[in-house]
């Protein structure tokens, strides 16, 4: 069939002929009278076509200006303008840049390290209750209950605590989890939400961000140590080959840096190879506790080099409620400390940043928060 041969009906060429005059008399309707003496059915097509005329025309402001042809009023057998007019459509969503990415809310992650004494739970009762007001995954950052990690210490004292929040937390390893032998009870408690039994280190998403949790129990019976080449090393090396597009966060419970006051507890150069994995793979955050206090310091390379670019930021948390720890003299690089208030860190998580905020306990004032970058942002959520 040749196209060009097709006659049309002429209610559709009168209304051709008036479109190009667009949009002065598709405001004032002025020639809609004309139609009145046209069948029904053809009626209703016109109204039809006339909405959605309308449609694209109240459109105009939030569209951009491109030319639509229309064809030759005079072929239809009829006067008309020019041929072409300026008329404003809205682009098709392929044709949009997709920021849908960047639009979505962010996910949230909260938590701390060293929470549940036995002795005395009014501290973890007191940052149980600031999580019960956000919502979200939750971290536990090692030493979860004490003294020893058993399945009564568990039950009696993390359940009625941080135990509310079971479904949603993702623990990491304590030293006083191997109180118990291999941590046994913790392993039991926790069943599959906290890695394969005897190893404890295991990843998870949040979105865009790849989060892995370390065991950093390096001298744990049983699990290899933390060096390169050890078997909990070459798993992370590997996990973090299969999501070189991700943000990366990892929490443990030790740390590498600190400014404890007793040296030996508070910084822990066994973990090393571990950063080193992290820091090749341009992760943003590492948290940590061991430390009963709050320490955060800027970005930074494995040997303390401050590394505003590329550097990972540290976060020690241990303020979870069993109790305070005094901090020495800043080490370099640190830019807050605090030992005197239990609390919980907040982290939002979005495709190409993050926000930190240390919220304190009832009745405390101490706050921290801050923003930093995504070293991995998808190139989606970049524009």
């Amino acid at each position: 069939m040749n196209r060009n041969n097709i006659t049309l009906p002429a209610e559709i060429r009168l209304l051709l002929v008036k479109f190009t005059s667009l949009p002065a008399e598709i405001k004032s309707l002025a020639w809609m009278p004309d139609l009145l003496q046209l069948p029904v059915w053809r009626r209703n097509s016109l109204r039809l076509l006339g909405a959605i005329l309308l449609a694209i025309i109240a459109n105009n402001a939030a569209a951009q200006t491109v030319g639509v042809s229309v064809p030759d009023a005079t072929s239809l057998g009829a006067t008309a303008p020019a041929a072409t007019s300026p008329v404003a459509v809205r682009k098709s969503p392929a044709q949009r840049p997709s920021n849908t990415l960047a639009k979505r809310p962010p996910f949230i992650l909260v938590g701390a390290g060293d929470i549940a004494g036995c002795a005395e739970l009014a501290g973890a009762a007191a940052t149980a209750k600031l999580i019960e007001q956000i919502p979200g995954a939750v971290f536990a950052a090692g030493d979860l209950v004490y003294e020893r990690g058993t399945a009564e210490e568990f039950r009696k004292c993390y359940d009625p605590t941080w135990g509310k929040f079971k479904d949603r937390t993702r623990p990491a390893l304590g030293n006083h989890e191997y109180g118990s032998a291999g941590a046994a009870p913790y392993f039991a408690y926790w069943g599959d939400k906290a890695g394969p039994v005897g190893k404890g280190y295991y990843s998870y998403d949040l979105g865009t961000w790849h989060i892995v949790v370390l065991n950093t129990n390096c001298a744990a019976a049983g699990l290899g140590g933390c060096a390169a080449g050890s078997p909990e090393e070459h798993w992370l090396k590997e996990d973090l080959a299969q999501h070189t597009n991700s943000c990366i966060l990892a929490y443990g419970h030790h740390a590498l840096f600190s400014s404890g006051v007793f040296r030996s507890h508070a910084v822990h150069p066994e973990l090393k190879a571990l950063w080193q994995d992290l820091y090749a793979a341009h992760a943003d955050l590492i948290l940590a506790g061991h430390e009963h206090s709050y320490e955060r310091f800027a970005p930074q390379d494995p040997e303390g080099r401050l590394d505003p670019e590329k550097g990972i930021r540290e976060i020690v948390v241990g303020t979870g409620g069993r109790s305070h720890d005094l901090l020495g003299f800043a080490n370099p690089n640190s830019e807050v400390r605090e030992w005197e208030t239990f609390g919980v860190l907040k982290l939002a998580l979005s495709p190409a940043s993050y926000t930190w905020e240390f919220i304190p306990e009832a009745g405390k004032t101490f706050r921290d928060s801050g923003s930093g970058n995504c070293h991995n942002a998808p190139p989606a959520a970049a524009n």
